[in-house]
């Protein structure tokens, strides 16, 4: 392998890793956020204590991600440095906004909520964990848009062979980010749904075998109180993950088409209407596909909101390019974005199924009772967000190849040339031995919290003895 394809490695290795814990601090910050509220608002204790429950799982996370995510900036400067330079104008404002405005809102009032209990009045409590909630959003968005500018660059101008800004606010309205980033949203809180009924099922159904301590029973309520609010939320973003998503693919028809082309296997323009591929044989030496098996009529839906309406193929695409860009492959891996498109699509359909399927037997009053086989299929259905994350992005950044900015720079003029493949291989396999440690770390203790279970009710405190009255008499007290 030579140095680009090492680099292009490492960063797929790292980003994938780093992006489990991104959406989990996203979607647990909410939740907890959410189970707070509602112990200020019902003054329940066991909403307080499912709130600190839930809370550690963030806590875990938000410590191994905060590492992984600044060994992953490394890789700008290393590997990559004449991508920094060509879009370092661009990309320090949102990175700097990141780290300087977004990422010490949550470091800052995360602290506030682990050390504020019982030291600040409950209202200005929760309203540090709902700033938490905020604060993943906001790096979330300033992360996002320097992403959607290398989707579809817009705010830009090139000055001595560098892009550099000239209308933060075009950054900030690409309609690249008004669609990516609703959909990575809506998805990063689905993560935290999921991980939340997964945990609570499993908890449900150990009481369920008896395996369980006996102090454990105490919890059911609260398990079970925590299922149907994962459930819930699982459902909610799961179907605005399906809507999102629709309109970013539709977006793309327009500005990347030859992704979309891509992620559908289409080689050739598409009859009119356009069937959609459940599957197929690419080839992509022949530039064509052994067998498809189609839905008729769906890909013009899911294009145009219509049915009707071709679609180019990659060949049609490839030769405009050549006219616009200059000769080259504009191709890009077809067998990975396909089926990671389909990977995405598959896991997201079956999270809104099981969302469904909850919300339904919590309507029946059966959620909880008699439902082992349902109870059991939550528990693996903890990993279906992070599937679909991971191939959605895969999806997103293969099929922009071979651009790292599209249309302005390509990923084989973004690498540093003066590394070295040896200085490649020593850091992607320093690199992943450190993020499959941290990463075995955080399952070692999300396991050893979710045994343990909620901390114990803290018993009353006993009242306090009035001294007048303990005296006696007239209750002068010489003390």
């Amino acid at each position: 392998m030579d140095v680009l394809d090492l680099a292009r490695l490492q960063f797929a290795t790292t980003t994938i890793f780093h992006f489990v814990f991104v959406p989990i601090s996203i979607g647990l910050s909410l939740l907890v956020a959410i189970m707070e509220t509602l112990y200020v608002t019902r003054k329940d204790e066991m909403y307080k204590r499912m709130a600190k429950f839930w809370g550690t799982f963030l806590i875990i996370n938000f410590a191994v991600g905060i590492v992984t995510g600044i060994l992953q900036e490394f890789q700008f400067g290393m590997n990559w440095s004449d991508f920094s330079r060509f879009v370092g104008d661009v990309f320090g404002a949102p990175l700097a906004i990141e780290a300087l405005l977004a990422f010490f809102l949550e470091s800052t009032f995360i602290g506030l909520w682990v050390f504020g209990w019982e030291r600040l009045p409950k209202k200005v409590h929760l309203a540090c964990m709902w700033l938490v909630a905020i604060g993943t959003m906001l790096s979330a968005l300033w992360i996002l848009a320097a992403n959607s500018f290398m989707q579809r660059p817009v705010g830009y101008a090139i000055v001595d062979g560098r892009a550099q800004m000239t209308d933060l606010g075009a950054l900030l309205t690409n309609g690249q980010l008004l669609w990516e980033f609703p959909h990575t949203l809506a998805a990063a809180i689905a993560t935290g749904a999921f991980l939340v009924t997964g945990i609570s099922a499993w908890k449900l159904l150990q009481l369920q075998r008896g395996k369980a301590h006996t102090d454990a029973h105490a919890d059911k309520p609260l398990f079970v109180s925590s299922l149907r609010i994962g459930l819930v939320t699982a459902l909610i973003a799961s179907a605005a993950i399906a809507q999102f998503g629709h309109g970013q693919a539709q977006y793309l028809v327009d500005t990347q088409p030859m992704k979309m082309a891509a992620s559908e296997g289409l080689w050739e323009r598409s009859e009119d209407p356009a069937p959609w591929t459940i599957i197929a044989g690419i080839d992509p030496e022949l530039q064509a596909n052994a067998y498809e098996l189609k839905v008729p009529y769906l890909l013009s839906f899911l294009s145009y909101s219509r049915f009707s309406g071709s679609v180019p193929g990659m060949k049609e695409l490839q030769a405009e390019y050549e006219t616009v860009y200059g000769p080259g492959d504009y191709i890009p891996p077809v067998r990975t974005t396909f089926w990671s498109f389909r990977i995405m699509v598959g896991c997201g359909s079956a999270m809104i199924v099981l969302g469904l399927y909850g919300v339904y037997l919590m309507l029946r009053r059966r959620l909880a009772e008699g439902n082992r086989r349902f109870l059991l299929l939550l528990v693996p259905a903890i990993a279906l967000p992070f599937v679909a994350n991971t191939a959605g992005w895969i999806m997103t950044e293969i099929g922009r190849q071979p651009w790292t900015v599209f249309g302005l720079l390509t990923t084989s003029d973004s690498v540093s040339p003066s590394v070295s493949a040896g200085e490649v291989w020593f850091t992607l396999l320093a690199f992943t031995g450190i993020y499959t440690i941290l990463l075995g770390v955080q399952a070692y203790l999300f396991v050893r919290v979710a045994r343990q279970g909620p901390a114990p009710e803290a018993p009353e405190a006993p009242a306090a003895i009035d001294p007048y009255e303990s005296k006696g008499g007239d209750g002068l007290v010489a003390e």
